[in-house]
């Protein structure tokens, strides 16, 4: 069987939106070639391991596993990441959050030390230290194994001298005395910039869509309203966050309000955007404190 064969077959009994992208990217996978080279050699052979490794596949991916999972890759950011069942994964929603921060960060040769707050595949981390040469970053997430696949991103891109990776849950309160990294690490503790993308999915909206138990729940649920882990984070922002700094928050469409809400009780002065996604929706909260 060839592989234009094997994509009809596919197709005839898998219903998706992206039925047809889907089918190629996994067909292209089985075969070790990009989905470029495939639309072009339509014709060409699959070996006997290479088909049953296609239909291994494509039976996952019928029964709803999602593709980049069976791919065991995603690209996020012009970036091909390694991604496993234990990260989210990497959406184009986030990628407003980086280019806001390699944007801020450009145009400030002192500001180069970043909080990447639950990192997840570490794909805000890795892509931030590729296009800022002398970013240190902190990137943390409470899974270990999340902390695994980002490390492995960080080496693959060659930027895991530019990261440490601390496994906590958001960030420790300085007055516990929790040491940051030392060696190569930042041995600082305030950030000009924190990032993150926190789980912001209101608990029982999460229960009703289907990635529900198809992607981590613990980086999905936000709690009753979506907001907990940001609430969290927003009481010790004042303490991590440096003289002049910013903070990058991705949210959930509806939660604007609220969560400038929550920014106004955190800081005594503070300077707040809300910016939107490239379908109109409230994506990104930027916090500036105009006094620390």
């Amino acid at each position: 069987m060839n592989a234009g064969e094997l994509l009809e077959t596919f197709l005839d009994t898998y219903q998706s939106e992206s039925a047809e992208l889907d089918i190629q990217l996994l067909t292209a996978h089985v075969m070790g070639r990009p989905r470029s080279w495939l639309a072009a050699h339509l014709d060409a052979p699959l070996t006997p391991p290479q088909l049953d490794s296609a239909h291994q596949a494509f039976a996952r991916l019928k029964a709803g596993e999602p593709l980049p999972y069976i791919l065991g890759h995603w690209e996020f950011y012009g970036l091909d990441l390694d991604v496993t069942p234990d990260v989210l994964i990497p959406r184009p929603e986030t990628e407003l959050l980086v280019e806001k921060a390699i944007r801020w960060l450009t145009s400030r040769p002192e500001a180069r030390s970043v909080a990447d707050i639950g990192t997840g595949s570490g794909a805000i981390a890795v892509a931030i230290a590729m296009r800022v040469p002398g970013a240190r970053i902190l990137a943390t997430d409470i899974s270990y194994n999340a902390l695994k696949v980002a490390k492995r991103n960080a080496e693959k891109f060659h930027v895991h001298h530019s990261i440490d990776f601390l496994q906590c849950d958001l960030l420790p309160h300085p007055a516990f005395g929790t040491p940051l990294p030392e060696g190569e690490g930042l041995g600082v503790m305030a950030f000009d910039l924190i990032c993150a993308n926190l789980p912001y999915i209101p608990t029982q909206a999460l229960h009703e869509l289907p990635i529900y138990g198809r992607e981590p729940t613990l980086a999905l649920d936000g709690g009753v309203d979506g907001l907990d882990l940001y609430r969290r984070l927003l009481q010790l922002a004042p303490d991590w966050l440096a003289p002049n700094g910013m903070m990058l928050l991705e949210i959930e469409a509806s939660q604007g309000a609220q969560a400038l809400s929550l920014a106004y009780d955190s800081f005594d002065e503070v300077k707040l955007q809300l910016h939107q996604d490239m379908a109109g929706r409230d994506r990104l909260l930027i916090l500036r404190p105009t006094q620390t």
